[in-house]
């Protein structure tokens, strides 16, 4: 049985049987079946059909975000996580067309040569509980379209999620086999992946989950889009706008609880700006309103499990126990468990865990830096590389120092949002391949060449 905790109060909010082995086998060979007659349809037909099944999870919304509120923790007020997951769905459809045309290579009287662009098959979609909904729509949407079946598995934590975006498709005319939701224990979810059940696997999560899919995918010659672990730095110049940096940082760093894959993690601050920079960031934190999520006053909801504030509160312990300052107070309604005070840690080094291992939770060291080489070295001491937030009034500053930063996004003054018509992806302990753009057609899809020579006589 996968039970789902709530954090708001410690109490079993969802139950659901895991499937057999056996019966997860029987839906993967579904999916197999259905996949050739779905990948014939026209491109159009799917394209309406997913734009339907979006539309659908909209209109759920009401339901949607307490729901969510009570699985991992994010507070109403914040209204769920449809613009973004309409935004992303929206952008796919409307470039497949020309993301999946022909190639054309060349005709002439005696041979016509193309590449198409054709479906891998199966499409096995691993998706986190932080946002569960715009993390999954990234490969389910393109995947349909691109003609591949799908099927999806949801973390315990949001273990509703799947379920409603399959009721939602299906209503919409998707057919059952072509998009199904299944609850998989990890043994499950690895021997399904050995037996080659799947042609792609779009995993997001740890830096050990993906570990293990790549263990499991050993010799099946599946392909893999791993998105990973992050440990996502901002450097703020000397000319930067110091409120517009404090204010978008600062969010980065603490939306969600933290628990974003994109989220601030460390910031290096220019000397000359970082006492300023220290002083507005504390007052904006010391604002938030921790509390229970389904408050509309609460701006700072509960992590999603004790056991990751426990893991935040240990990082920041021993941090203050070597040296670091914490500039935010314990808030009355932290007790202990899932209800995590945010923290502004200074005096911190690349010595403590805190400034080196990803937190995923409602804390940020800031150092300051002279130069901005400085900066680039610091950003670069990490084994992760998801994105880097740079804050300048000088764009071509900012893309000297972008080249030289380990990462796969660069975000000039903004931080924390995946724009759909870039390649979302990342390097080092980040992971591998890249999702949403055209690229990630390429990626949910294989190259098929065509040399065809005409008869002439």
């Amino acid at each position: 049985m996968l039970t789902c905790i709530s954090p708001i109060d410690g109490s079993v909010f969802a139950e659901r049987p895991a499937f057999s082995l056996e019966e997860a086998t029987e839906a993967t060979a579904r999916a197999r079946a259905a996949q050739p007659a779905w990948a014939a349809r026209p491109l159009q037909e799917r394209i309406d059909l997913v734009r339907a099944g979006v539309a659908a999870v909209g209109a759920m919304n009401d339901e949607v975000v307490p729901e969510l509120a009570r699985m991992m923790g994010r507070p109403v007020r914040y209204g769920g996580e449809f613009s973004g997951f309409d935004e992303r769905a929206t952008h796919m459809a409307g470039i497949a067309a020309e993301a999946l045309a022909d190639i054309q290579v060349g005709e002439d009287a005696t041979f016509k040569r193309y590449i198409k662009r054709v479906p891998h098959g199966v499409v096995f979609v691993v998706a986190p509980w932080n946002y569960p909904y715009m993390t999954a729509i990234n490969t389910v949407a393109p995947a349909l379209i691109a003609g591949n079946t799908v099927v999806l598995k949801h973390a315990t934590q949001t273990l509703l999620v799947g379920e409603r975006l399959v009721r939602a498709f299906h209503s919409a005319g998707v057919p059952a086999d072509v998009f199904q939701n299944v609850f998989l224990q990890h043994e499950t979810t690895s021997a399904l992946i050995a037996a080659s059940a799947f042609d792609f696997v779009n995993f997001t999560g740890s830096v050990g989950g993906g570990k293990a899919m790549e263990q499991a995918a050993a010799g099946t010659f599946a392909g893999l889009g791993l998105e990973l672990g992050g440990k996502d730095p901002g450097y703020v110049m000397d000319d930067a706008d110091l409120d517009a940096a404090v204010d978008t940082l600062i969010d980065g760093a603490m939306f969600n609880s933290g628990q974003s894959c994109c989220g601030i993690e460390r910031i290096y601050v220019h000397h000359s700006l970082f006492d300023a920079f220290v002083h507005k960031a504390v007052a904006v934190v010391k604002g938030y309103t921790l509390g229970n999520p389904l408050d509309p006053d609460t701006t700072l909801g509960p992590m999603a499990h004790p056991r990751f504030a426990e893991e935040v509160r240990a990082q920041t312990a021993e941090a203050v126990a070597a040296g670091a300052t914490a500039h935010i107070e314990t808030f009355a309604e932290d007790d202990g468990e899932a209800y995590l005070s945010p923290q502004i840690l200074t005096n911190v080094t690349h010595d403590m865990r805190v400034m080196r291992e990803e937190s995923f939770g409602p804390v940020v060291g800031i150092m300051p830096v002279r130069s901005d080489d400085e900066a680039i070295a610091l950003m670069n001491d990490s084994d992760f590389g998801l994105t880097a937030s740079l804050w300048t009034r000088d764009p071509e500053r900012a893309a000297r120092v972008g080249d030289r930063v380990d990462t796969g996004t660069v975000f000039l003054n903004r931080a924390d949002y995946l724009d759909p018509g870039l390649c979302w992806t990342g390097c080092k302990n980040t992971g591998r391949g890249g999702g949403l753009s055209v690229i990630g057609y390429h990626n949910l899809t294989r190259p098929k060449s065509y040399h065809l020579k005409k008869v002439t006589a």
